[in-house]
């Protein structure tokens, strides 16, 4: 059904609302408006913007525009004009309230003015993309075009084959936009270089570099509490208050995302086991493991790379460390890191203060990537022999654990459950084959090594598997436990005695106790 409206009408009565809408009207009477040349002016305002309109939107019949200019009445004019708007109801409703025809006029100006200006916009915006769209078939065109001519004529560009190669693998990684950005930028200045330039060779190797980095690439923690509890009580023992905050870390994982990761630093004398520590917490934690030794580093390239001017350049430890392990979150052990130095390059400390801030190291920049990345979903654990020689301000930004050195009793326990198992099966002997029972681990202990941690105990176990190997062999050796006779004929004597307070004071002399990083002993002091 085609209706049309005549008249305007007020509504000032519902009288019901279904099975249809009924309401009483009553008709206004709109007058008869003067032909003023404000009107005249309003008028051929109207005509000239729904002209305008017609041209831009493309919907508007060419009749329409005929029957407009035809019609001598303005309020029958714009009345016409309103209707082949598309407007929103609010728009119709305020030109349909509008009595005064000067008004009425007006209101409609400043609507199909409005809508002249969002026309145009989306003119432009559709012309613009347009244009792009047709840039990209263009080139896409001649690409294809060179590709079928060289084809024909059996050549093979190779450098073009070359740049179509990192175009696609920039297109497939799941590169920030930044990064991206600066590889297709890069890549472009490759495409326009010659073929036997110099400095090409700079732009493949920096654009290798950001291909090779794990931008979003993570690996899942596995957060069984049960799991990784067990993993580290299989490589360590004692250790209790490390194993703990590892727990805490793991437990705060599971609960939230969110948490940035702890700089941790073990600080403790040679030997207790910080740095095998470090590998089984990333074992733990499901995650790749990064060693990087800090000791006699003074350079700060070392840390924030060459920049890409100077001959040579490449990435800092910390850039080419995260390119090995190949993920975003690995266990980054940063070793010996009290045993840096600094000279006229640089402080390397300086440098390691933005990568050990959990506020700053989201946006580390190397110097020649020249590009933020992101570094806070890395665990950084450092050693340490001694906080001394750390820098307050690097020394600030981690969580100290001290380890101190093992007990003759935890050493005992280490040797039967850890080194000599461990130090059987390395020298291909059987675990029937040597027997080394707790007295004479002990007697190891204190009469072939002065330390605190286990490294020289486990040489001379591995002096011992040597000495059962080589007897072995020669069918000498016979099974059975290493008795303390037996053992200083295989290591010698002992080197070390621990001298014994005196059993009652004497005259002369005093008792005292002296201790270091690596033990203590009983000293007699005479006078």
């Amino acid at each position: 059904v085609l209706v049309e409206g005549k008249n305007r009408g007020k509504v000032i009565n519902y009288i019901a609302e279904e099975p249809y809408f009924q309401v009483e009207v009553e008709e206004i009477q709109e007058g008869f408006s003067e032909d003023t040349s404000e009107i005249r002016a309003l008028t051929h305002g109207v005509i000239n913007q729904f002209q305008e309109y017609a041209k831009l939107s493309k919907k508007v019949p060419q009749e329409t525009i005929g029957t407009v200019l035809s019609v001598d009445d303005p309020g029958r004019m714009a009345d016409i004009v309103a209707s082949h708007l598309s407007l929103k109801l609010g728009d119709k409703q305020k030109v349909l309230e509008a009595i005064d025809l000067a008004e009425r006029l007006e209101r409609l100006t400043e609507i199909i003015m409005r809508e002249n200006e969002i026309l145009e916009l989306e003119r432009r915006i559709g012309l613009r993309v347009r244009k792009q769209m047709e840039k990209t078939q263009k080139e896409y065109y001649l690409r294809e075009q060179i590709k079928a001519i060289q084809k024909e004529l059996g050549e093979k560009d190779e450098k073009q084959a070359e740049v179509d190669d990192y175009r696609e693998k920039i297109e497939e990684a799941n590169l920030p936009e930044e990064a991206k950005e600066r590889a297709l930028k890069e890549l472009d200045r490759l495409e326009k270089m010659p073929p036997a330039s110099s400095e090409g060779t700079v732009v493949r190797t920096y654009l290798d570099w950001i291909l090779a980095l794990p931008w979003k690439k993570k690996s899942r923690d596995k957060t069984d509490l049960h799991r990784a509890e067990k993993i580290l009580n299989e490589d360590h023992y004692g250790l209790e208050k490390v194993k703990e905050r590892v727990l805490e870390f793991l437990a705060i994982r599971k609960l939230t995302s969110k948490m940035k990761s702890p700089i941790i630093c073990f600080v403790g004398p040679p030997g207790v086991g910080k740095t095998s520590l470090a590998k089984s917490v990333a074992r733990a934690l499901n995650r790749k493991f990064v060693r990087m030794s800090l000791g006699g580093v003074r350079d700060e390239a070392e840390i924030r790379g060459h920049r890409r001017t100077y001959i040579g350049a490449l990435p800092g430890r910390i850039i080419q460390g995260m390119r090995t392990a190949g993920t975003a979150n690995p266990v980054f052990l940063l070793d010996e890191i009290d045993k840096m130095a600094s000279d006229f390059r640089g402080d390397p400390a300086a440098a390691l203060l933005e990568v050990l801030d959990p506020e700053q190291n989201s946006t580390f920049m190397d110097h020649y990537l020249d590009l933020p990345f992101d570094l806070s979903n890395t665990l950084f654990i450092m050693t340490a022999n001694t906080v001394h020689t750390i820098p307050r301000p690097l020394l600030d930004r981690m969580e100290v654990i001290s380890l101190s050195g093992y007990t003759e009793e935890e050493k005992i326990n280490i040797a039967r459950n850890y080194l000599i198992p461990k130090q059987i099966k390395a020298h291909g002997l059987k675990k029937n084959q040597l027997s080394i029972p707790d007295d004479v681990i002990l007697k190891v202990i204190q009469g072939y090594t002065r330390e605190a941690g286990v490294r020289n105990l486990e040489r001379q176990v591995a002096n011992l598997c040597r000495k059962v190997a080589t007897q072995v062999v020669k069918k000498e050796w016979k099974e059975g436990e290493l008795t303390t006779e037996l053992l200083e004929e295989l290591l010698g004597a002992p080197r070390y005695q621990y001298e014994k307070a005196r059993p009652k004071p004497e005259i002369g002399a005093a008792t005292g106790l002296a201790y270091t990083e690596v033990g203590g002993d009983v000293l007699t002091i005479e006078v």
